[in-house]
């Protein structure tokens, strides 16, 4: 077995944590009879020479021993490893080849290509294992027969006998799947699979469940061709699937073992305890409806419709799929989300509190839009707190305790002060605070009670430890945000102790926190003094700001914006030009700085830079700066928000920008740095009002220059 194996220079190959030379005992490992010992393999595997999709060309060599291994009955386990080729194959055709076919090259070169063209001149293989005894073994095959056969007639044939014979949803889900998987690869098939999955759509003999994935797999492969009838129809199918299918109960999800937490961050800590929570998919048809989605595309009124009926199902399951679903829909289009929001805040009301988790959690992470669901979100804190007790918080039930802490944080976000005795009652208790401190800063109204309690945390950091940096500047980040005076003292301390640690990350946050608080923070000014010449990167603008926000003496600060403008860092540049268009036109003497700073190759230093000259210079520097912000953002849309803000501020004289204002407001996707929802909404806004300021109803008709 393995001939050849040996033959390979596998120390000369790199995966993603260097030399391949392990890789033929992680293959003999996948022989092993000991289920520890593959399960680490593969594991391995797909870790590093599998490493999140990639393929490396040792992940190419290895193919003919795993196709050796999946052909051998003596395997273990033989589904798995066909499953890792099929991943292999199917990453190898999205990651290494154009729309076109044209192959994509890399450098350092990955092994897609030649992947490619090993499964595909072992196509008929993937035939035979799709017919297996083992019913496992032929789902993981399944796919293979839409990615790697090249005989469009065989695979059509295939996949029509493999519908018959299998009755199983999950094989049948993947077979209807693997044939627009085969129309899409190959345009000589498409006429009769799209032929065939219209009959299947059609055909009242077949379930619910393959009537609906033969109409979804169909839009896949034609989404230009979805009309209302084909929404409609899924909307039908999709509730006598749910008539068909058995319902039950969320099972719970195995949690991994907790990390040591005297040296990890909190929130490292349940990143990872959340993971198998995150990921995990609850009903069958999900990864269907998510292609139906997908093909849908920006058509939020017809997926509005589609998740309304996927959050009515009567499994808890299907519903916590359709939250999630719901949520990624609302981050990633624009639209009204009104209706969607209450559909997803009704959720709450449900006995299992799983699923009302999930819909507070997603609540909160669509907080700038979800004021609609404030009511529902407030009631549903009530009947905790009424049922449980005040220390809800802190139920030992992991999902009451979860949703309840999902439903306060979504309040809060939305600075609603009801949110506030759960808060107090977590900085109190000390049972899960980071998730209290995170939103605590959305709450104003309510610093008298917060801040006393936020000091009192950040006093028992240890800042001696780098890892509870995470923790630290989301206390200071709380703290800045509420503003009261109050803090000043305990960020003094913080900034001495974390000067003396050579804390750089919360140095630079303190500095951050103590200009929010101006004058008031005169206590740290020798401190901050001495740090506007630090050589740390982050720590010198940060202490640059805090001089001129705590002191303003502008013949100190004045020098110190001008070294770091031109400072080689360019995000130095950045935050000295943000710092100079905050003191305006006193700062004229950098005005000629900042004109050459406009033909700087990175967008993230011109825009700063256009800014701060508009904001110093005015009208005179109107048509450069328009220029600059108008080409970056043309070149760069993360600098949406940027850009527009400048705009906004400058008035008639951003005229010429409204086409492309009304351009990007027409994008159906959101934009933004990062295209958050945050950044976007905020986008939208600031732009519909600037079109309003610039062309105000009724202007445009008397005046066709503006329109």
């Amino acid at each position: 077995m393995f001939d050849g194996l040996h033959d390979i220079d596998w120390a000369s190959m790199e995966h993603a944590y260097g030399s391949a030379e392990e890789v033929p005992a992680l293959l003999w490992a996948l022989r092993s009879p000991q289920a520890q010992e593959r399960l680490k393999a593969l594991d391995r595997f797909y870790g590093a020479v599998h490493h999140q999709g990639s393929v490396y060309p040792p992940t190419a060599a290895t193919l003919p021993f795993l196709l050796e291994l999946a052909n051998d009955s003596a395997t273990p386990e033989r589904a798995a490893v066909v499953a890792l080729l099929v991943s292999i194959g199917r990453e190898s055709l999205e990651r290494g080849f154009e729309d076109d076919g044209t192959e994509i090259e890399y450098y350092p070169p990955m092994g897609c290509a030649q992947a490619v063209a090993f499964l595909r001149g072992r196509g008929a293989q993937f035939a035979e294992l799709a017919r297996d005894p083992d019913p496992d073994v032929r789902l993981a095959a399944i796919p293979g027969l839409g990615l790697f056969l090249d005989d469009t007639d065989r695979a059509a044939a295939m996949l029509r006998e493999r519908l018959a014979a299998e009755q199983g949803i999950a094989a049948r889900l993947q077979i209807v799947q693997a044939a627009a998987t085969l129309a899409l690869r190959l345009p000589a098939a498409a006429h009769q699979v799209m032929d065939w999955l219209f009959g299947l759509a059609s055909d009242p003999a077949q379930g619910p469940v393959t009537r609906l994935a033969a109409l979804v797999q169909r839009a896949r492969c034609a989404p230009d061709e979805i009309g209302e009838d084909v929404v409609q129809a899924a909307v039908g199918l999709l509730r006598e699937t749910a008539r068909a299918l058995p319902v039950r109960p969320i099972a719970p999800v195995p949690r991994r073992p907790a990390a040591p937490t005297d040296n990890v961050a909190p929130q490292i800590v349940a990143a990872f305890e959340d993971l198998d929570h995150r990921t995990r998919v609850y009903a069958p048809t999900t990864a269907l409806l998510r292609t139906f989605h997908e093909a849908l595309g920006a058509r939020v009124r017809e997926r509005t419709a589609l998740l309304a009926e996927q959050l009515s199902s009567p499994d808890a399951g299907s519903r916590l799929d359709a939250v999630r679903m719901s949520g990624e829909l609302m981050r990633t289009w624009r639209g009204d989300h009104t209706r969607l929001l209450l559909l997803v805040a009704d959720q709450l009301t449900t006995a299992d509190q799983e699923v009302a988790a999930e819909a507070a959690a997603v609540l909160e992470s669509c907080h700038p839009i979800a004021a609609p669901a404030r009511e529902a979100l407030a009631t549903h804190i009530d009947a905790h707190h009424a049922a449980h007790g005040p220390g809800v918080w802190t139920a030992p039930e992991a999902r009451l305790r979860r949703s309840h802490q999902e439903a306060v944080r979504a309040l809060a976000r939305l600075g609603d002060a009801r949110a506030l005795p759960s808060l107090l009652a977590a900085l109190d208790g000390d049972v899960d605070a980071w998730r209290a401190i995170q939103v605590a800063g959305h709450l104003p109204q309510a610093a008298d009670q917060l801040v006393p309690r936020l000091c009192d945390h950040l006093h028992r950091i240890d800042l001696s430890q780098q890892w509870t940096e995470m923790s630290a500047n989301a206390l200071l980040a709380a703290l800045a945000a509420l503003g009261d005076p109050a803090a000043v003292p305990a960020l003094v301390d913080t900034l001495g102790t974390a000067v003396r640690h050579e804390h750089h990350g919360v140095t630079q946050s303190v500095l951050k926190a103590l200009a929010a608080f101006g004058p008031a923070a005169t206590g740290a000014l020798d401190t901050i003094r001495s740090l506007s010449t630090a050589t740390d990167a982050h720590v010198r603008p940060a202490a640059v700001a805090a001089l001129w926000a705590v002191d303003g003496d502008l013949g100190e600060v004045m020098p110190l914006l001008l070294g770091l403008l031109d400072d080689p860092i360019t995000f130095r540049i950045s935050d000295a030009a943000v710092l100079l268009g905050e003191i305006g036109p006193p700062a004229s003497v950098a005005l000629p700085r900042l004109r050459r700073l406009l033909t700087h190759d990175y967008e993230w230093v011109r825009v700063p830079c256009a800014a701060a000259l508009w904001e110093i210079g005015g009208q005179a520097e109107a048509p450069a700066v328009l220029d600059t912000l108008l080409q970056a953002w043309a070149k760069n849309p993360a600098t949406a928000n940027h850009v527009v803000a400048c705009l906004d501020r400058m008035g008639p004289l951003a005229a010429p920008a409204l086409p492309l204002l009304r351009e990007q407001l027409a994008l159906p996707r959101r934009g933004g740095r990062f295209q958050s929802i945050d950044h976007d909404e905020e986008l939208q806004r600031v732009s519909r009002a600037l079109i309003a300021r610039l062309d105000p109803p009724g202007q445009s008709a008397a005046n066709p220059r503006t329109a």
